[in-house]
C-alpha cells in the first residue's frame, strides 16, 4: 500500500457561537500552506485543549493530564498525533506513542488525541485526502490602501454553476459567508449538509 502524505498542522484557535449547543470548532491551519481544518469538538476537550494552551493547571489533573502521565510512567513519549480518516462526517485520529525505539498507534478521537499531543508538544498532523477533502482554503489577506478597503478573501469549494434556486448554490453561499466571517463552527456544519447533500445527488 502506498503511503499516505501527511500535513504538519498547528492549532488555529477554538471558536463557538451562541447556536452551537455547547460545541466549539476547533481549528487547525497547515504550517506551510494556507489550508485550515474545522473539527467540532465538545465543550470538556476544548476546555482541556485551551487550559494547556494557556498554561492554566487546574487543582486536580484532568483526564488527559492522567493520560499523560501514565504513559510518561511507562517510559514512553508521544511522538504524533495524526488525523487519519473522515467517514461520514466523522474524523478519526491515531496517538503515535514510541518506547525504546518501539511505536505503536492507539486509535483516539481527534480531540482528545489533540488535547494530548499539546500536553507532549507533539506534532499534529492531517493525512493529505483528509484535508483535501475536509480543509477549507483561506487566501492571504489584501493589504488595506488608502483608497480601498480589503478584506479576507477565501476561495470557494466547488462551487456549482447553477441557478441560485440549487439548494447546493445556497449552502455553498452560505459556507462562503460563514468562512469570511471566521465563523468556522457554522463552516464546518454547512461543509458536511453540501457533502451529503452531493453524496445524494451522486455528485
Amino acid at each position: 500500500m502506498a503511503e499516505v502524505y501527511r500535513i504538519q498542522m498547528e492549532i488555529l484557535g477554538l471558536s463557538t457561537s451562541p447556536s452551537s449547543g455547547g460545541a466549539y470548532a476547533l481549528i487547525l491551519n497547515e504550517i506551510d500552506g494556507k489550508r485550515r481544518l474545522p473539527i467540532i469538538i465538545g465543550s470538556f476537550e476544548a476546555q482541556a485543549i485551551a487550559l494547556e494552551m494557556e498554561h492554566i493547571q487546574p487543582p486536580r489533573p484532568m483526564t488527559h493530564d492522567l493520560i499523560k502521565a501514565v504513559i510518561e510512567g511507562l517510559n514512553a513519549w508521544v511522538k504524533q498525533v495524526v488525523i487519519n480518516d473522515l467517514k461520514d462526517g466523522t474524523f478519526y485520529a491515531q496517538v503515535v506513542c514510541e518506547n525504546e525505539g518501539s511505536e505503536v498507534a492507539l486509535d483516539a478521537r481527534p480531540s482528545d488525541a489533540i488535547a494530548i499531543a499539546v500536553r507532549f508538544n507533539a506534532p499534529i498532523y492531517v493525512n493529505e485526502p483528509v484535508l483535501q477533502e475536509a480543509g477549507i482554503l483561506a487566501e492571504e489577506q489584501e493589504e488595506a490602501s488608502d483608497t480601498t478597503e480589503s478584506s479576507p478573501s477565501y476561495a470557494s469549494v466547488d462551487t456549482p454553476a447553477a441557478d441560485v434556486s440549487d439548494p447546493l448554490v445556497t449552502l455553498q453561499r452560505q459556507l462562503d459567508n460563514a468562512i469570511a466571517e471566521e465563523n468556522y463552527e457554522t463552516a464546518a456544519r454547512l461543509r458536511d449538509e453540501i457533502q451529503r447533500l452531493k453524496d445524494r445527488l451522486g455528485n
